[in-house]
């Protein structure tokens, strides 16, 4: 063979591995699955949409205007229970194997830990609204998306989603829409990767419009809890703050008035059972790029790591374990139990501390969570490259 077929030969392959290198996974590593297939699911249904506008009538919502037009009204919920197929997208590697719902906003609606058959997320066994959305119908559970407000006012609404397989073998479901109030889009990648036990979701946030708006953007992750669960902030937290920081409260240990109630003893507020009611509280003045929650009865937890810089917000939100808890644990499901919420929120460390995005711009961020085991407490967390998320 003469020197100059060599060469050409030799640059044919080239070019042919240059391909199909980046989708060959290491050894060891299986490649991600991804599919759609439809999920039945016990369903409370909801009545038809008030066909008539409802314009603003002094409604406060999350510190803020509770405007609803142009939606419709979903105020008629029924506690008519029947099954319900949902078209369903499942992310899955040889870790964890993850559960959208596009039909109801796009959330994550489960994630299982394959090692240990924990859902690191809150899994619902039924659909059942209740009235906590700014349009009326909302449901617990999962992961949902927030923007421009939270809770997001199309949250109990369909969302488009398309399917993309990369070339380093990931696979990654991208849900989005353009909500109607302000024309801005919002636009999340949820990818799984091969050989990772991390969950990473790519958000875009754009203003179409040339004119300024303020936005907020909250991931709220919904966990299972009970006596033994414990809210993970980074150990460098001082304080922990209510809605518009108009009170603080010494973390984790501490005796005073907080949310409306007073703590006669010190008491350590990183447990779900230490909040008697409904209350938040937000990390202050941290400066580690993590937290979580951990629960020490099943000995797994779930860790969220982001850059603290552009994903400053970290939230815990919960019913209580009084009264008030128990009452929407009937509310909002049937038999999973009580939950709270671990949110994560970017260009804004507090609700309703509002952002602003310049006409016509683009904001991007990245969140990575993954699933923990065996383990009693968490001084540090972030990913083996830090440069993945």
């Amino acid at each position: 063979m003469s020197s100059k077929k060599l060469t050409c030969s030799a640059i044919l392959w080239a070019v042919v591995l240059m391909f199909i290198l980046p989708g060959i996974t290491r050894a060891g590593e299986s490649p991600v699955k991804m599919w759609e297939e439809p999920l039945i699911l016990p369903t409370y249904g909801v009545g038809e949409p008030e066909r008539n506008p409802v314009f603003y009538n002094g409604k406060v919502y999350q510190g803020a205007r509770g405007v609803q037009y142009p939606y419709p009204l979903q105020d008629k919920l029924t506690d008519i229970l029947a099954e319900r197929t949902y078209d369903a997208v499942y992310l899955e590697n040889e870790f964890i194997k993850v559960c959208v719902l596009p039909e109801i906003g796009g959330r994550i609606f489960s994630a299982l830990d394959k090692t240990n058959d924990y859902d690191f997320f809150y899994r619902q066994s039924v659909i059942k609204p209740g009235f906590i959305g700014v349009l009326g119908a909302w449901i617990s559970g999962g992961v949902e998306w927030n923007f421009p407000h939270h809770h997001r006012i199309s949250t109990f609404m369909g969302v488009d989603y398309t399917l993309e397989e990369n070339p380093d073998g990931s696979r990654t479901v991208w849900v989005g829409e353009i909500e109607l109030r302000h024309r801005l889009k919002w636009l999340l990648g949820i990818t799984l990767y091969p050989g990772k036990s991390y969950l990473e979701v790519s958000a875009r946030v754009s203003n179409r419009t040339p004119l300024v708006h303020s936005f907020l953007y909250w991931a709220n992750v919904s966990v299972h809890a009970d006596s033994s669960y414990q809210v993970i902030f980074p150990p460098r937290t001082q304080y922990a703050t209510y809605h518009g920081k108009n009170e603080f409260l010494p973390w984790p240990i501490s005796k005073r008035v907080f949310g409306g109630f007073e703590f006669e003893d010190e008491t350590d507020m990183s447990w779900w059972k230490s909040f008697p009611l409904p209350t938040s509280s937000f990390a202050w003045n941290y400066e580690e790029p993590f937290f979580g929650g951990y629960d020490h009865g099943k000995r797994a937890g779930v860790l969220h790591v982001a850059d603290h810089h552009v994903v400053p917000g970290k939230k815990l939100f919960e019913f209580g374990c009084g009264e008030d808890g128990k009452m929407w644990d009937k509310i909002l499901t049937d038999e999973d139990g009580p939950y709270l919420e671990l949110m994560a929120g970017a260009y804004s460390d507090n609700q309703p501390d509002y952002s602003w995005i310049q006409p016509y711009a683009v904001k991007r961020m990245s969140h990575c969570w993954y699933p923990i085991r065996e383990l009693k407490s968490v001084k540090n967390a972030n990913l083996k490259k830090q440069q993945d998320c």
